[in-house]
């Protein structure tokens, strides 16, 4: 009932909707549910335990209750989940563990990848999954050069293993055969579906040697089933002290080549969601838990921004289109 005395407290505030505005313009902290972190390839993977240790240890770090729930979309060498994010609301909540394969190798490649390498929101690079060149542990070749004479002597004889030709499992023996002044058919290719199957080809024999990931092959060189015989980084891996680098074998070539993680977002993503991300994985770089868990896949901590990874995925996609353009793949 309206009082005699003036009207009543929701006429009032009906009539004045200016009230109500900081209400409604007010939006709740980001983020205000769980995070989706889409991996755009199989479970127990490389890519997809980086992205588990990410989940495991950013909620923390950004000071939030929230989850971060990984979500697996596999298919069409990655294109499928990165497909996914690229479309997402650019809220936030919907992020993607991006790889080397799927976010640079592939629209470096292929002119039907669905999205361009550079329409995503780059909040960081989170890790370099150092590119090793491995033989069985009884092989005979015990030195790279070995190997690369062997291929120079008998072009095409000695079978690597591979997981497609958009792959840098393919793309970096490829490069190897490059630094070394051999032909892109020194060796030939045997294709597996997955990094972990083309080791299990090695240490199995059907191939006699390979180019992966270390996450895919320290395993197997820890048990002294494979001998590594080169890594592609710029100074000796601890945990492969006695391995030369691509430079000290004078093949600089093979000092880009890595497989790595990073953090993209949707196109468009909100400066309150940028800005956030960039507090978190600066505090994640200094985080003594993801370090160690990344360390211990074989993977080499290494956070950039966003701008310095944007940088960072535009010298990896010139790298890997301009050896598409000399294998014919483009």
């Amino acid at each position: 009932m309206t009082s005699s005395f003036g009207p009543s407290r929701r006429g009032l505030l009906a009539a004045l909707p200016w009230l109500a505005v900081p209400a409604a313009r007010a939006e709740a902290a980001y983020p205000d549910h769980a995070i989706t972190l889409v991996v755009p390839f199989s479970a127990g993977g490389a890519a997809d335990l980086a992205a588990r240790i990410l989940a495991a240890q950013a909620p923390r770090l950004l000071g939030t209750p929230q989850v971060m729930v990984v979500e697996n979309r596999v298919g069409a060498s990655g294109a499928i989940g990165t497909s996914h994010v690229q479309r997402a609301r650019p809220d936030g909540h919907t992020l993607l563990l991006a790889r080397v394969g799927s976010s640079a190798i592939l629209p470096a490649t292929d002119p039907r990848t669905p999205y361009a390498w550079d329409e995503f929101t780059m909040l960081g690079l989170l890790d370099e999954n150092p590119f090793v060149v491995c033989v069985r542990a009884d092989s005979p070749f015990r030195k790279l050069e070995e190997l690369i004479a062997a291929l120079r002597d008998q072009p095409g004889k000695l079978n690597f293993a591979t997981t497609g030709p958009a792959t840098i499992l393919d793309l970096g023996v490829r490069q190897m055969f490059i630094a070394a002044g051999l032909p892109l058919d020194a060796g030939t290719a045997v294709p597996f579906r997955g990094g972990g199957e083309a080791v299990a080809a090695l240490v199995g024999g059907q191939v006699q040697f390979i180019g992966n990931n270390l996450t895919d092959t320290s395993t197997a060189i820890a048990n002294r089933q494979l001998r590594a015989l080169v890594v592609g980084t710029p100074a000796r891996l601890a945990s492969l002290p006695g391995v030369p680098t691509a430079k000290e074998l004078e093949l600089p070539a093979m000092q880009n080549l890595a497989g790595w993680n990073a953090l993209f977002g949707p196109p468009g993503l909100t400066a309150e969601v940028t800005a956030a991300w960039e507090r978190c994985l600066a505090r994640l770089a200094q985080d003594r838990d993801w370090l160690a868990a990344v360390r211990r896949l074989g993977g080499v901590p290494k956070v950039l921004n966003g701008a310095a990874t944007r940088d960072y995925v535009q010298a990896q996609v010139a790298l890997y289109r301009d050896l598409a353009k000399r294998l014919g793949l483009v």
